[in-house]
């Protein structure tokens, strides 16, 4: 597979996987309420997440901004890893883990994406070297 369509589907399976979850911070499901009050930050953590989420799926989905969306998703999803290993739990609600496997998922593909096209990292910062 060339090095472009993997970056492709990589970017379509982190964007999908955040943007998916977007409905249930949006309409503040039940999960999604206990998972941020746990954390002590509902509802504004929540919906910040949610936007930071969405703004991040879009910036992947283009090709153009995907760097700079797959960087911002590593960081989101380097927050929610830690808050499921630190405060969490791997399973949240009976959920088997799937969050936190989802989190992996995403985690890892916008770190694969990162490693790819690090060479425009400069480009983004507008630093030349």
């Amino acid at each position: 597979m060339k090095s472009k369509n993997l970056n492709l589907v990589l970017a379509l399976i982190a964007a999908i996987i955040m943007l998916q979850t977007l409905f249930y911070k949006f309409s503040g499901s039940a999960e999604s309420i206990y998972i941020f009050s746990t954390l002590g930050i509902e509802p504004w953590g929540r919906i910040g997440a949610g936007i930071s989420e969405l703004i991040a799926g879009i910036l992947l989905v283009l090709n153009r901004t995907r760097l700079l969306g797959a960087l911002m998703g590593l960081g989101i999803m380097l927050g929610a890893i830690a808050a499921h290993l630190f405060v969490l739990g791997i399973a949240v609600g009976g959920d088997g883990g799937k969050l936190f496997t989802l989190a992996l998922i995403t985690f890892i593909a916008c770190l694969i994406l990162i490693v790819n096209n690090r060479h425009q990292i400069p480009k983004i910062l507008k630093l030349k070297f």
